[in-house]
């Protein structure tokens, strides 16, 4: 019993359970002198159509027609296959998907279709799991062309000759048959599916990595989005809280400026008061006097006794002091006080823009950038330091130097090696010593050749000394700067998305202009122009500095 299981294992695996002419499971399996096995009917027919008596299998002839007997042994074993076979099958078609719509449905399925696992080129059918078993265990079959189950296997036949599309044109970019590459496309680049399958299929692997990093990159940028979003949201609300300590501090300044101002004038107005009340009090006593004389010189008046009245006069009381009331009067004056409470107010709001343009300031440095010249773009006249750090006008001595593109020609200019098309960045400049130079930014478009023009319409973002203290920004026109000191360093700061360009005094951490609302679409670089030497008098160099060291 353990022999049979055995050898019925083995055989399972097999395509020995398969009739070579029908293709089926044996019926009544017979085996011929050659030793191969078929179906009686299948080997009888054979036989019957034939001249002569060969194995479909090895071909070999027999003299006479060989009796056929029953192979008893294979008949079981046919048995114990047909009823394991029936067992899976039964399980199987449990296990198995029904084809729903959108599906492509086993072609061999009578009643219920299930769903095909593979399609035959071939065989130009689909088929489920079930029916799929002999293309898996069958030599024959074996060789057939299985692929994922599509629908309309007719579409992979050529048209033209019925034949299966194996051949691709790629000269025309079509998939053509055996009888049309040898009949129509004879003269045209022709190769086999499978060839053209695979360098396609390289090829749109290359573009699937491709787009996998594109789409890699996108989802890394959202990210980059996000933290930047992130970051915004902690700027805007440490600027908010600054603003708001900024704008409660002014608030309760005003206030108290107010309240000051009020308890000023309602002191004069006091004082005002008091003085008016001490003059209406002495009044009222000279009044008091002069009425009591008055009385006095009244009565004598009126007496008709001659003797009396004279004798009466020389007795009258002298007339008592009194001062002359002409120039008093009471007059308040208010004048000033406004404007004094106004100027104070003004101090407070400027020690609170101080303070606030020195932590803006501070904040700024925070993205500083390591800058360096390009020697490249340096006028002849210009001498660079060996590290790219400094840059001076040499007078009037000209290198014969190549006139490259990137080469200013006419102006003593020099550009960074460094640009920047997003983000921002600060960088420090000492100009100590010089009556004269030029800083900012520039797009990577200008032009280098001739004489420039410096306004920001050309592509330049700078400010200027000339002449040892005439400060200006270079706008269209020109912005006059008037500066409390002469800056010994100057700061160039960019926001290239808000479009602002500003310019602070690195020693009093103090703004000294600002460009507004730029619209950035190129490259910009670093600017700098450090003058004509002027005789000596512009000799110092421009130093890119360190950030945070004077």
């Amino acid at each position: 019993m353990c022999i049979d299981m055995a050898a019925a294992n083995y055989l399972r695996s097999e395509d020995q359970f398969l009739c070579s002419i029908c293709l089926h499971v044996f019926t009544d399996p017979v085996s011929i002198p050659c030793g191969h096995n078929f179906c009686k009917n299948c080997i009888n027919e054979h036989w019957n159509t034939s001249d002569q008596y060969l194995c479909p299998m090895c071909k070999k002839v027999f003299n006479t027609r060989p009796e056929l007997h029953v192979n008893t042994f294979i008949s079981e074993m046919v048995v114990q296959f047909r009823q394991s076979a029936q067992q899976k099958t039964s399980s199987s078609s449990s296990e198995q998907q029904v084809s729903k719509p959108g599906e492509v449905p086993c072609d061999v399925c009578t009643g219920t279709k299930l769903k095909a696992l593979k399609s035959c080129l071939l065989c130009l059918a689909s088929y489920c799991e079930t029916h799929l078993e002999p293309h898996l265990t069958m030599s024959g079959l074996k060789r057939h062309q299985l692929i994922d189950p599509v629908e309309n296997l007719e579409g992979r036949m050529c048209a033209k000759h019925d034949k299966p599309l194996e051949l691709f044109c790629k000269t025309d970019q079509i998939c053509v048959c055996m009888l049309c590459h040898v009949v129509d496309y004879k003269m045209h680049d022709v190769v086999p599916l499978k060839e053209e399958y695979e360098g396609k299929k390289a090829k749109l692997g290359k573009t699937e990595a491709e787009i996998q990093q594109m789409i890699l990159k996108r989802r890394l940028k959202i990210q980059e989005i996000k933290h930047s979003v992130y970051l915004s949201e902690e700027n805007a609300d440490r600027e908010i809280a600054e603003g708001v300590q900024v704008f409660t501090a002014l608030k309760e300044s005003v206030e108290r400026g107010q309240a000051n101002l009020i308890d000023t004038i309602k002191e004069k107005q006091k004082t005002t008061e008091k003085q008016a009340e001490a003059f209406i009090k002495e009044l009222k006593q000279e009044i008091s006097e002069l009425t009591k004389r008055k009385t006095e010189v009244e009565q004598l008046s009126r007496s008709e006794d001659h003797l009396h009245l004279l004798q009466s006069v020389q007795s009258l009381k002298a007339a008592p002091p009194t001062k002359d009331w002409t120039e008093v009067s009471v007059r308040p004056s208010y004048e000033g006080t406004v404007v004094k409470a106004m100027a104070q107010l003004e101090e407070t709001l400027s020690k609170e823009m101080k303070k606030l343009v020195k932590n803006e300031f501070k904040r700024v440095q925070q993205y500083a950038v390591d800058v360096t010249l390009d020697p490249h773009t340096a006028h002849p006249k210009l001498i660079l330091s060996y590290d790219g750090k400094q840059s001076v006008n040499d007078s009037d001595v000209r290198k014969n130097l190549p006139d490259n593109p990137e080469r200013f020609s006419d102006c003593v200019f020099v550009l960074g090696k460094q640009s920047f098309s997003s983000g921002r960045f600060y960088f420090e400049v000492q100009v100590k010593g010089k009556t004269e130079w030029n800083l900012g930014v520039a797009r990577e478009s200008i032009n280098r050749k001739g004489d420039i023009t410096l306004t920001h319409e050309e592509g330049y973002w700078t400010i200027w000394l000339r002449n040892g203290n005439e400060y200006k920004a270079a706008t269209s026109p020109p912005v006059i700067l008037s500066l409390k000191s002469q800056p010994q360093k100057v700061g160039v700061f960019v926001d290239y998305e808000e479009g602002l360009v500003s310019f602070y005094d690195v020693d009093a951490a103090a703004l000294i202009y600002s460009f507004t609302g730029c619209c950035f679409t190129e490259k910009l670089f670093p600017y700098f122009c450090p003058g004509f030497n002027d005789g000596g008098k512009n000799s110092a160099p421009l130093i890119i500095s360190p950030v945070g060291v004077n």
